[in-house]
């Protein structure tokens, strides 16, 4: 038989998870309009996916939708072909991993008491009898998640070694994790390495902005994605992330402590504070902090219709990464510089005189005016360059790829020789 055209979408965003074999179990709530894109997640990655849905399930969502999204027949109810021990049973060719999102506060409940009477808990029984990873994503009114009996039976089965993803809580409920954290627990779960486990890592990322008067103001286009992919990469592996963030588009990950700010003195004084309140292991400066300021900003809004024409002067920024080891000698600082049009041997020359400079460990530089290496764009091209002026390059990649190739070479250079 032909592979089903659904399938066309594996391992389109990378390679994480080939070869793994994931069960997504869907259970009666709303948040079931998820699991579609769910599993598409989980393909892009490089999965295999396989579907089991409750009754209730059912009942929001139809099962072709499933069928459709991984292009494997869907599970609904167990027959003599004793679906259950198919998937998880204690055999070579079991799934590595079942993760039950969303999941109701009866199905976690039933899970907890060892109750095994629909499609999805005989799944999950199965799992504990052949050691199969589980991960459970709640999903339901906050009020229901909030009773003491669902809070003991989650307590449970965290004991049991069960991981959960979320919920996060908003509008009175507690909404099924965002699906780019399930996937990234699933990668975490099969395929990560913890060899951050015990390192505090703090990053800048984002633009910072200079201000013109109350209103306007000066910056860069920098979107703050591959600042987000390094504090991402750096939490999967282990590590205890605090990020200073700017004004970027992409949203840091609830398990970083993320310090706000907006100008690149705000930025610089938050990475001076925390060096000098906390030992950091990794410092990883991916920020775009703005260059230049405003030499005398104005108090009020300029009117263009009083002014035909505007005068600035500028004078340079204080560079963050220059007082990294001045404050904190022993932090392994990771440099990054943009360049823009350069030859590869003058992107690499310019890049190593600014290690230099800041007496970096590492320091990594692009050519923003490559395509798919600028701003703002999912994918970045970068140069790994260290003391000894060795190179590293990654080839262009998605940012969260490019985050794993740098922070790899960081553990290389940090780890007992």
């Amino acid at each position: 038989m032909s592979v089903h055209p659904s399938k066309d979408i594996v391992g389109m965003k990378g390679k994480e998870l080939k070869d793994k074999r994931i069960v997504l179990c869907i259970t009666g709530s709303v948040a079931a309009v998820q699991c579609s894109e769910i599993a598409r997640t989980l393909m892009r990655h490089g999965a295999e996916v396989f579907t089991v849905m409750s009754p209730m399930a059912q009942k929001i969502i139809h099962p072709y939708l499933m069928e459709w999204a991984t292009g494997n027949a869907v599970v609904t109810e167990l027959t003599g072909k004793i679906e259950h021990v198919a998937l998880v049973g204690e055999h070579p060719k079991k799934a590595d991993l079942v993760l039950v999102a969303p999941a109701t506060a009866n199905t976690i409940s039933k899970i907890a008491c060892g109750i095994d009477d629909t499609t999805v808990t005989s799944v999950v029984s199965t799992a504990f009898g052949s050691n199969t990873p589980i991960i459970i994503v709640p999903a339901m009114h906050e009020s229901m998640y909030n009773h003491p009996i669902l809070t003991e039976n989650i307590n449970k089965l965290k004991a049991l070694g069960i991981e959960f993803v979320g919920p996060r809580i908003e509008e009175g409920k507690a909404k099924i994790a965002e699906i780019k954290e399930i996937a990234n627990a699933v990668m975490n779960k099969l395929v990560v390495e913890q060899d951050f486990s015990g390192l505090r890592v703090l990053v800048t990322a984002g633009p910072t902005v200079e201000h013109i008067d109350p209103i306007r103001v000066i910056t860069n286009r920098s979107s703050g994605k591959m600042g987000v992919a390094i504090v991402e990469e750096a939490l999967d592996r282990g590590a205890e992330v605090t990020v200073v963030y700017g004004l970027g588009r992409a949203t840091p990950p609830l398990d970083a402590d993320v310090i706000s700010v907006e100008t690149t003195e705000q930025m610089r004084e938050a990475v001076i504070s925390e060096l000098k309140s906390k030992k950091y292991d990794v410092v990883v400066a991916v920020a775009a902090a703005a260059d230049w300021t405003v030499k005398k900003p104005y108090s009020y809004k300029v009117s263009t219709h009083k002014l035909h024409s505007l005068d600035l002067k500028l004078k340079p920024t204080k560079k963050i990464i220059d007082h990294v080891k001045k404050v904190s000698p022993k932090t392994f600082l990771v440099a990054f510089r943009a360049e823009y049009k350069l030859s590869k041997k003058d992107l690499i020359e310019s890049a190593y005189k600014r290690l230099l400079q800041a007496n970096a460990d590492l320091i990594v530089v692009n050519d923003v005016g490559k395509k798919g290496a600028g701003f703002g764009t999912e994918t970045n091209e970068m140069f790994i360059v260290d003391r000894e002026k060795k190179v590293v390059h990654v080839p262009l990649a998605l940012k969260r790829e490019v985050a794993r190739k740098i922070l790899d070479v960081v553990n290389e250079k940090i780890k007992p020789k």
